[in-house]
């Protein structure tokens, strides 16, 4: 039998507060509670988790406990170390669910350094596609480490211009331009413009069981 999930329509998407990593529906998530969850649920201490990562062990303390907004960038790095798509740290509650209609105004949203983030694939179970509408404010940009994972990225300008600099190429997207590119190759983004830009982004990681990133990183195996 299929499952259906519908997010009912009503008030509710909590405005993300500027210098945390909060993400919510109703105020019920945060991205520092669900980043310990997952930790914990693994096993690992804050110093094994900054150690298979390469952050360090003051930044998740300071994630974990919402003093800081992780970058986009970061957010990819802890997914790959702990197994999990990007949208596990801001889900809800967990759902097992084979369709999900998700409407406009129950978008899980999750503010980062410099942008919002909004989840438009939260509520399906084992999905190996990860959509986000990504706004990035004025001159935003990812970090200075580029950004490494397993299978291809999309992306879709929609307002503003986005740069992707993909393996030392740069490409300018402007509304309406798109770039797919396989995202084991270095990449990082930037907004040179003075006003914010906007983005579909679609992330289309292996399957999260294969682990691939693990292997690819050198954080299958216990230092």
């Amino acid at each position: 039998m299929v499952r259906r999930v519908e997010v009912p329509t009503q008030q509710g998407s909590a405005t993300p507060e500027s210098g945390r990593a909060g993400a919510a529906i109703g105020g019920a998530a945060n991205v520092g509670g669900c980043l310990r969850q997952l930790r914990v649920r693994r096993g690992h201490s804050l110093r094994a988790l900054a150690e298979r990562s390469g952050l360090a062990v003051n930044t998740l303390s300071l994630i974990e406990n919402g003093k800081v907004s992780p970058s986009v960038s970061t957010l990819q790095r802890l997914a790959l170390t702990l197994g999990v798509p990007i949208a596990a740290f801001f889900e809800v509650q967990p759902m097992d669910s084979e369709i999900v209609h998700l409407r406009s105004d129950r978008r899980v949203q999750v503010s980062f350094a410099h942008g919002l983030l909004e989840d438009l694939g939260a509520g399906m179970a084992e999905r190996t596609i990860e959509p986000f509408l990504i706004t990035l404010e004025p001159h935003a940009d990812s970090g200075p480490t580029p950004v490494v994972h397993t299978g291809q990225e999309f992306v879709y300008c929609l307002e503003g211009q986005i740069e992707y600099v993909v393996d030392g190429q740069a490409y300018v997207l402007e509304p309406g331009d798109s770039l797919l590119f396989d995202a084991n190759l270095p990449h990082c983004w930037l907004n040179r413009r003075p006003e914010a830009s906007k983005a579909l982004m679609v992330i289309c990681p292996f399957e999260a069981r294969e682990k691939p990133a693990l292997r690819h990183f050198g954080m299958g195996e216990k230092r």
